[in-house]
C-alpha cells in the first residue's frame, strides 16, 4: 500500500472548498436567470389576465345593454328598463361583495383544523407527562 504525503492534504481540501464555492456560484447565477425569466413569464400572464378583465367588463356592460333594450322592447321606458337593470346588477354585486368580504375575515382564515389538532396534540403530551410523573 502506497503512504500518501499529508502535505498536500490542505491544498486538496482548499481546491474542493474552491470547486465547491464556484459551483455553489454558478448553480445560484442559474437560480437567478430562472427566476428573472420565470417573473418576465409572469408579468406578461398578469398583462393578459389585465387584458382580459378589462374585455369582460366592456362584454358586461354591452351585455346589460342589450337587456335594457330587451326589456325596453316590452314596452317600458329605457330609463325604468336601465333602472331595473342597474338595481339587479347592484344587488348581484352587494352579495358578491359581501360573500367575499366574509371569506377573507381573520376568523375564516385562521386553520381552525390545525389550532384544534394543536390544542389536542397538547392535551395529549400534558396527560402523558402527569401519567408519567
Amino acid at each position: 500500500m502506497a503512504h500518501r504525503d499529508l502535505r498536500q492534504a490542505p491544498d486538496l481540501l482548499m481546491r474542493a472548498v474552491h470547486h465547491f464555492l464556484a459551483l455553489l456560484r454558478s448553480e445560484t447565477a442559474l437560480v437567478k436567470e430562472e427566476l428573472k425569466q420565470n417573473a418576465a413569464r409572469a408579468g406578461v400572464g398578469v398583462g393578459f389576465l389585465a387584458v382580459a378583465m378589462l374585455l369582460a367588463l366592456v362584454a358586461l356592460n354591452v351585455l346589460a345593454a342589450a337587456v335594457v333594450a330587451w326589456i325596453a322592447a316590452t314596452g317600458l321606458s329605457f330609463g325604468f328598463a336601465s333602472l331595473i337593470v342597474g338595481c339587479t346588477l347592484l344587488t348581484v354585486a352587494l352579495f358578491l361583495a359581501m360573500a367575499g368580504k366574509s371569506r377573507l375575515q381573520a376568523d375564516a382564515l385562521l386553520p381552525s383544523m390545525t389550532i384544534r389538532n394543536v390544542k389536542k396534540d397538547v392535551s395529549s403530551i400534558k396527560e402523558a407527562a402527569d401519567d408519567t410523573y
